[in-house]
């Protein structure tokens, strides 16, 4: 599977997108992940993200989980493949995994944009005097305990330690929105 229609995600342009395995975008924007599980004819659902990023770390969760260290070097993000990730899981703890790293991303991506969109609202406005910005930026920061997760989409890779207490911190799944 490859990512052939890049039209929307993740706020980048079709000119930025990159083509990551195990991701496609569908007609109305949302991008999709699935996997072949080895040894079957099955396929795994993973889930539907808003970003391309986290559509991709879903896949490497689930490819490394059914294959192993062998398929490390065929990553998308291979250094920002989560802590504890087992080689032994079913393939519905495999899916749980992997929807739960893309939500993960997703869930960051949102908090990003709503803290750049406060930031750029209570910027703007001429009766917030320089006192009262620094304070709500201070309390944005203090409020997104998240910031930067998985590294690469903040222009740094992450120590294991810190992936982990990430992956600690932020812990959704499908069921919390059923």
């Amino acid at each position: 599977m490859s990512s052939s229609d890049e039209s929307s995600g993740g706020g980048a342009t079709t000119a930025e997108q990159k083509k990551y395995k195990g991701v496609r975008c569908r007609k109305w924007g949302k991008w999709v992940s699935e996997i072949r599980v080895p040894g079957t004819q099955d396929r795994l659902w993973l889930g539907s993200y808003s970003t391309v990023e986290a559509a991709a770390v879903a896949h490497d969760v689930a490819s490394y989980c059914l294959r192993g260290p062998s398929s490390y070097n065929n990553l998308n993000f291979p250094a920002t493949l989560p802590v504890g990730v087992r080689t032994d899981m079913s393939p519905l703890s495999v899916q749980k995994a992997a929807s739960d790293a893309g939500m993960a991303v997703d869930a960051q991506f949102v908090m990003n944009q709503t803290q750049q969109q406060h930031t750029r609202s209570s910027t703007s406005s001429s009766s917030i005097d320089s006192w009262s910005r620094d304070e709500s930026k201070n309390v944005m920061n203090e409020n997104n305990v998240n910031d930067g997760c998985f590294g690469v989409w903040e222009g740094r890779m992450m120590s294991s330690h810190e992936l982990e207490q990430r992956e600690e911190a932020l812990n959704i799944s499908v069921e919390d929105y059923l």
